[in-house]
């Protein structure tokens, strides 16, 4: 047994495999009993509590959550502070959930930090004859490993990402420096509730007492539940649409190349009056995007005022560098490809408007693949209209994945006049889309990170064997 030192990678994978893993579970609870933030503390609590020595800004929401994360860091970078930044879930390797500047953490060091975090674990798992739900889960182990390595690499500041919901969340165990709450819509409404005001709800259970919160939520139902609980935590509350705005530029012909979208924004400053932000760059494409950056400009801003110093000119060059994949991303073109990791109705309308928007193409076929606790029906009804040819697969990586012959009956309903193509996995979706598309056109991949994950190494995989 492998209690102190350093894990073979084998062996370390095989451990974070072996826990409860709700990502990738058939079904995922959301409640006190199967997600408890005391035994998260706990384990936190049995490492040093290293959560205590980190500057923390926590950043939950429906969408945007993490590129709205990703936004934070990188002009944190850029202001010269060693960032790190926890997101989920992860596309290739779990070493891109503990990111320090921009990049992961190094395989071998992720294996050190396991070694010292499963002592810890394992005494924690023994506690379960005395004990009921005593054993830390994957998500909750991973969450711990990030935490540890920002605190001993001293990062000036974290940015944590929540996975889901947020009361409930492992990372909500932490005390940041100011709460982020990017969006409310429809997801998880299994676990989280089927009202806006519920998700809400949940959503603002990471407001601490007496700690900023920034909010990019402008719906009246979920607003008005974040703005009672911001009061009754005794919060100041700074909103889009009342004391932060922006206007977004988009770019045209993303088929031809690298164009970026520009956007101008308003935050409120320290000072009177408010500070005017015009034309800054960003590789992230869309209304949404031009939205996350606001929330995360009005973060930054926040942050200033509580004393840090990040200049003008590190805002712009943050934005303008900051890289996260399967965002409506531009993986290769003649023919052009789309990776994008929208899995719910909000996120498909927004890669629809930016697909009408931003690119050109002749034609476009959509892969679509999703997951089980989705609105099938919602997704589906924006997606057909905008594609002229429709391919649907699965996913393996992931048991929750829904089978391409469900997708297709699904879409039958909806439209019968059209032929819907089922491909049994991403390698097969990915040989018949090539062979119905030309130079000028478009393929778009769209429904999980887990399916973006595996599209793209089928693609990068075929451009290397050519």
């Amino acid at each position: 047994m492998h209690s102190t030192g350093q894990l073979p990678a084998q062996a370390a994978a095989e451990f974070l495999a072996s826990r409860i893993d709700y990502e990738r579970s058939l079904s995922v609870p959301y409640n006190q009993r199967d997600l408890q933030l005391d035994r998260m503390r706990d384990l936190l609590s049995r490492l040093g509590n290293p959560q205590d020595r980190l500057r923390i800004v926590h950043v939950a929401g429906t969408k945007g959550k993490g590129s709205t994360a990703a936004m934070i860091a990188a002009v944190l970078t850029a202001a010269g502070y060693r960032t790190g930044l926890y997101s989920s879930p992860h596309l290739d390797g779990v070493e891109e959930r503990l990111a320090i500047d921009g990049s992961s953490c190094p395989a071998a060091e992720l294996i050190e930090l396991l070694g010292r975090v499963r002592p810890a674990v394992e005494a924690m798992d023994a506690l379960e004859a005395e004990r009921a739900d005593t054993r830390p889960t994957y998500f909750e182990i991973v969450t711990a490993l990030a935490i540890l390595r920002f605190a001993e690499q001293g990062v000036a500041a974290a940015v944590l990402e929540v996975g889901m919901g947020g009361r409930l969340d492992s990372t909500n165990v932490c005390q940041p420096l100011i709460s982020v709450i990017t969006t409310i819509s429809f997801d998880h409404t299994q676990q989280l509730g089927n009202t806006l005001a519920a998700i809400a709800g949940e959503k603002a259970g990471i407001i601490k007492p007496g700690v900023p919160v920034v909010s990019g939520v402008i719906d009246h139902e979920p607003r008005d539940v974040i703005r009672k609980v911001a009061e009754v935590q005794g919060c100041r509350l700074i909103e889009l649409a009342r004391d932060f705005d922006y206007r977004y530029h988009p770019p045209h012909d993303l088929d031809a190349g690298l164009s970026l979208a520009r956007l101008d924004i308003r935050v409120p400053t320290d000072a009177p009056g408010c500070a005017q932000y015009e034309g800054l760059a960003l590789p992230l494409v869309g209304r949404h995007q031009a939205a996350n950056a606001a929330v995360a400009i009005a973060t930054i801003e926040e942050l200033r005022r509580q004393g840090w110093s990040i200049t003008d000119a590190a805002i712009r060059e943050g934005l303008s560098g900051v890289r996260w994949p399967a965002r409506i991303e531009v993986i290769a073109r003649r023919p052009t490809i789309v990776l994008d990791a929208a899995h719910n109705v909000a996120s498909i309308e927004a890669l629809v408007e930016v697909l009408g928007e931003s690119f050109t193409a002749r034609r476009r076929v959509l892969v679509f693949a999703t997951t089980r606790d989705k609105n099938l029906r919602g997704m589906l009804e924006q997606l057909l209209p905008a594609f002229d040819e429709i391919i649907f697969t699965r996913y393996y990586s992931n048991p929750r994945g829904v089978p391409p012959e469900e997708l297709a009956g699904i879409a039958n309903e909806l439209d019968a006049n059209r032929d819907y193509q089922v491909c049994t996995d991403a390698r097969e979706a990915w040989q018949f889309a090539r062979t119905r598309v030309g130079v000028q056109d478009l393929v778009c991949i769209a429904g999980s990170f887990f399916i973006a994950a595996e599209m793209r190494a089928v693609i990068e995989a075929s451009v290397e064997t050519r």
